[in-house]
C-alpha cells in the first residue's frame, strides 16, 4: 500500500478531517476523498467532524450572546454610578431607591415590581420610575391581588386614583382564596410593574452604592 495512504488511513481513523490530513500530509482533499468514499467508518467521522463543528459554532454563538449582555449590564452599572452622583441630594430618588430594597423584587429576571398595601408607597415609587428611570408612563402596568369579597372594579378606582395610572393599564386581577376577617386590606395588594433590565441593573447598583456609602460613613 502506498505509504502516505496508508499514514492518511491512521490520521483519518484517529478523527482527523480531510483540511487537517491534508495540512499534515500534502494530499490533496480530492485525493482523500476518492480514497475513502465507500469507507463506512471515514462517512461516521465525517459525520462526528460535522456534529462536532456545529456543537462548537453554537457556543462560540452563545458566549458571544452571553459576552455581548454582561457587557450591555456592565454599562448599565457605570452609568449608574454617575448618575447616582446627580441624584443623590433629591429626597425622591433616595426614598425610591430604599422603597426598592425593601419592598421590590429583587429576582435576576428583568422585571422592576414593587407591592403594596399602602397607596402612598405605590405612588412614589411611580413618580421615582417617572423621574429616575427614564421610561414613558404608558409603560408602567399595574395589577391587583385581592380577596374573594372585594369589588375589583371598586379596588380599581380607588388604586388609578391615588396611582396617577388608567385602568387601561391594569393587568388581569389575581385573587387569594377567603375572606380576610379584619378587612385590613379593603383595597388589596398593588404592584407595579416595569420591564427594564437596564432600570433594573441600576437600581441593583443604586441600592449597592447607598449601602457601601452607610457602611463607610
Amino acid at each position: 500500500m502506498n505509504p502516505k495512504k496508508s499514514e492518511a488511513i491512521k490520521l483519518r481513523r484517529s478523527g482527523k478531517s480531510y483540511n487537517e490530513i491534508n495540512r499534515i500530509l500534502g494530499i490533496s482533499k480530492s485525493t482523500l476523498a476518492s480514497w475513502f468514499k465507500n469507507e463506512v467508518w471515514s462517512e461516521d467521522i465525517k459525520n462526528k467532524i460535522l456534529e462536532n463543528t456545529f456543537n462548537e459554532r453554537i457556543e462560540k454563538m452563545r458566549k458571544a450572546h452571553k459576552d455581548f449582555w454582561q457587557n450591555k449590564y456592565l454599562g448599565y452599572r457605570r452609568q449608574a454610578e454617575i448618575e447616582f452622583n446627580n441624584f443623590k441630594n433629591d429626597h425622591l430618588f433616595i426614598a425610591g431607591v430604599m422603597l426598592y430594597w425593601s419592598e421590590g423584587d429583587n429576582g435576576k429576571s428583568s422585571l422592576v415590581r414593587l407591592a403594596n398595601t399602602d397607596a402612598r408607597m405605590v405612588n412614589l415609587f411611580g413618580r421615582f420610575l417617572l423621574k429616575f428611570g427614564n421610561i414613558d408612563k404608558d409603560k408602567i402596568r399595574l395589577y391587583l391581588i385581592l380577596y374573594n369579597d372585594l369589588d375589583e372594579l371598586s379596588c380599581k378606582k380607588f388604586w388609578t386614583k391615588n396611582v396617577n395610572l388608567p385602568l387601561t393599564q391594569f393587568y388581569k386581577t389575581q385573587y387569594i382564596k377567603g375572606k380576610h376577617p379584619t378587612k385590613r386590606l379593603a383595597n388589596g395588594i398593588c404592584n407595579i410593574i416595569i420591564c427594564s433590565r437596564e432600570l433594573k441593573e441600576k437600581i441593583t447598583a443604586w441600592i449597592n452604592i447607598w449601602f457601601e456609602k452607610l457602611t463607610r460613613d
